[in-house]
């Protein structure tokens, strides 16, 4: 059995070398669609790798968010609870030693509102505040930054960045370090000056304490756990909803639990529906293209005919005709998707540069074995599913009028 598979590829090949110019134009439709589907298949695999890298940049995958409910749905509307719960401190710090699993907490905040100098000037500015020191290049930091004991002890200390200090200095004030500034009522020490130089906004920095419990409702804060390993996400976060679910009752209802995990699923999923129905819509020109197989088949057939019937009179069976035409299909079809994946390839290629250039986006398109693998799936298919009829027709003839077929 495998020499007869063997010989009929091997006839194939001779087939397609004695007709190659023929053979090319008929299945140009396969090489066409194939090329349109290698060329989508690799450019959305490299959006949606961009996409991931671009999720762990910002967040780790390790993270999971635990933040208040403040608002409600109420017909489809949107709507701020005038009550609801949020996690103080002190309940950081117990949810924290409740944790079992290694798990870096950060609980923070942010707000917008006016500084007051001391000169009685006033700056916009951002406020981050939180319960763990902010991290800085300590070779460009101006001063020094508050640490756990000041969150702990309520210091009233503050880090600005420089765009605070240029803000500042455009209404003639010098801020430096040891200076006092008043926000929300409250007097703080500047005692150190971060440089962020791609931050534009007047930013500062303060232990989260000194928000009292009317400010953090106004601003509800959100906690942040980032796990040491990925396999332990799953435990933290069974962990956090029953210790939410003891000391605050339903959890669904007064805050939401999420993982980046599920940011990176949702857009796998996305990338899998449109790769999905473009592959379809690209399929359309593989469909001709196998229809061209087909023609190419049907017209062997006929012109073969007389050989058809001599291969049967000599002791060949249904089988091995219907073996001959299919290997031939498959072959054909094999050959247009080759020259499709070359021709995808090289589409890329050039697609990729015009796309930098017009977006800005460090883009690359991604050649995975999954497009491979389709691409391969693809060839047989057409080659089976669009050589069965002619391959049929031909094990029907009768050799003997086969033989007298001029």
């Amino acid at each position: 059995m495998l020499q007869k598979i063997t010989n009929s590829f091997g006839l194939a090949f001779a087939n397609i070398r004695s007709n190659l110019f023929h053979t090319f134009l008929s299945v140009l439709g396969i090489v066409i669609g194939v090329a349109a589907l290698v060329s989508i298949l690799s450019l959305i695999d490299g959006m949606e790798g961009l996409a991931r890298e671009q999720i762990s940049s910002t967040t780790s995958l390790n993270a999971i968010m635990v933040q208040s409910n403040s608002h409600k749905t109420v017909n489809d509307v949107r709507i701020k609870r005038d009550t609801f719960y949020i996690i103080d401190y002190d309940h950081f710090k117990q949810l924290k030693s409740s944790l079992t699993k290694p798990a870096e907490g950060i609980y923070r905040t942010s707000l917008a509102g006016e500084v007051v100098l001391s000169e009685g000037k006033r700056i916009g500015a951002y406020a981050w505040t939180s319960a763990s020191p902010i991290r800085s290049d300590t070779a460009k930091f101006t001063g020094a930054i508050y640490q756990l004991d000041d969150v702990d002890q309520k210091r009233k200390v503050v880090v600005v960045n420089q765009a605070f200090i240029n803000a500042a200095l455009k209404d003639s004030v010098t801020v430096s370090v040891g200076q006092t500034i008043n926000f929300l009522g409250k007097e703080l020490k500047i005692i150190g000056i971060v440089p962020e130089p791609k931050v534009k906004a007047p930013q500062i920095y303060f232990p989260i304490t000194l928000l009292s419990f009317d400010e953090l409702h106004s601003n509800p804060p959100m906690v942040y756990f980032d796990a040491k390993k990925t396999e332990d996400i799953p435990v933290l976060r069974e962990e956090i909803t029953n210790w939410l679910e003891k000391n605050f009752g339903q959890v669904k209802e007064n805050f939401s639990i999420q993982t980046n995990d599920a940011r990176i699923e949702q857009a796998t999923r996305a990338f899998l529906l449109f790769r999905v129905i473009m592959g379809l819509i690209v399929g359309i020109s593989v469909i001709v293209g196998g229809i061209g197989v087909m023609n190419v088949l049907l017209i062997s057939v006929t012109e073969r005919t007389a050989e058809i019937g001599i291969r049967k009179a000599t002791g060949a069976n249904r089988r091995d005709i219907i073996l001959l035409f299919l290997s031939e299909s498959i072959t054909i079809s094999a050959f247009g998707s080759f020259l499709g994946l070359v021709f995808g390839v090289l589409g890329t290629m050039i697609i990729i540069p015009i796309v930098k250039a017009i977006t800005k986006v460090p883009f690359q398109a991604a050649y995975t074995w999954n497009t491979l693998l389709i691409i391969t799936i693809v060839s047989l298919l057409v080659g089976i599913i669009f050589g069965t009829y002619p391959a049929i027709r031909a094990s029907r003839l009768n050799p003997v009028d086969a033989i007298r077929h001029e």
